[in-house]
């Protein structure tokens, strides 16, 4: 591929910078005003919801990928206990296997961690017979009377915006929510920003998740793209693949195993954009231990460590390399494909 003249790809650069140190200093001004659990762990609001929420949430796939059944109980204990109160999950995780287990950990010691607890998890259908089903699926799964926020799953398909209103599945989710069985209603993806500005305005929704990290800045950017149309309209902004969404040889996110950046330069990032949480998978406790650890020291970059941040993704980060799920089908769910007509 022909590289790009020095003056624009200069210019690109610096327009990420400006847009990544802005949203830096921004969070900075905020900081101190931020309050914090009684462990310690920060807190912000999600958007116009009137919740403030962990700055991290537990990512359910991840924790529902844990062997044994009691240790993951015991991740789940000990992060509400030390204020990781956002929990994550989806209807289709480990075919129910993750809702199942968080269900279990919520319900324990006469359901006072589910007290603890801002829930959220996701349903996959587009049509409103199948909404209704997931929906108390998960209600039941989770042994939970009210879901704290339920996302519509994977708007990654370019028609995923149309089918959520011709099917009715959308309808039916604010009946749900209306009957007081799910409080608030978002949407997820990690494709492209075209799908989620397409998205966007079929509802006034109250969150949105999308992927933020180091390279996005630079190839198809979630953070610069949409961020904007989200903050306008008051949704609580929630983050995710902040170490590039694994990669099929496991161990870590792609950004971290090809050493574009370490664990703590990732998180770090991703929490100094404008976001109410960032989603991380954690399936044991030393991987609990360090990110309650960063989220703990976090502080905003200084523009100068910011821009040296990304002066050094920048020759790795613009052909997607490090964020396979915006390019290919690797992290497209199997349930989304069949529902696309995808062997």
């Amino acid at each position: 591929m022909a590289d790009l003249p020095a003056d624009e790809t200069r210019r690109d650069f610096l327009q990420a910078g400006v847009a990544a140190t802005a949203a830096a200093a921004a969070l900075a001004a905020d900081a101190a005003g931020q309050p914090a659990t009684a462990t310690g762990l920060p807190t912000r609001p999600l958007g116009r919801t009137g919740v403030n929420v962990s700055i991290l949430a537990l990512g359910g796939w991840h924790v529902g990928d844990v062997k044994d059944q009691n240790e993951a109980i015991r991740i789940m204990h000990t992060a509400l206990g030390e204020g990781l109160t956002f929990f994550d999950n989806c209807w289709d995780y480990h075919d129910g296997g993750a809702e199942e287990i968080m269900g279990r950990a919520l319900a324990a010691d006469g359901g006072k961690w589910r007290k603890a607890c801002f829930l959220m998890t996701k349903v996959c259908a587009r049509d409103a017979r199948a909404v209704r089903s997931q929906v108390e699926d998960s209600l039941r799964r989770l042994r939970t009377e009210t879901i704290d926020l339920m996302q519509m799953h994977e708007i990654n398909f370019d028609n995923d915006p149309e089918w959520v209103v011709e099917q009715g599945g959308l309808e039916e989710l604010l009946k749900i929510q209306k009957e007081g069985k799910v409080r608030f209603v978002g949407f997820t993806g990690h494709k492209s920003p075209h799908i989620h500005l397409k998205m966007m305005p079929v509802h006034t929704w109250q969150t949105v998740q999308m992927p933020i990290n180091v390279c996005d800045q630079f190839y198809r950017s979630f953070a610069k793209d949409v961020i904007p149309a989200a903050t306008k309209i008051g949704a609580g902004v929630i983050g995710m693949k902040s170490l590039g969404g694994g990669s099929k040889e496991g161990g870590g996110g792609k950004i971290v195993k090809d050493k574009v950046a370490t664990v703590e330069e990732c998180i770090r990032f991703a929490l100094s954009q404008p976001i109410a949480s960032l989603v991380t998978g954690i399936d044991s406790m030393e991987v609990l231990r360090q990110n309650l650890r960063i989220a703990r020291e976090y502080r905003p970059f200084e523009p100068a460590e910011l821009t040296a941040l990304l002066a050094k993704v920048r020759p790795q980060a613009g052909d997607g390399r490090h964020e396979r799920f915006k390019s290919t089908i690797d992290f497209e769910g199997p349930y989304h494909r069949r529902q696309h007509g995808f062997a």
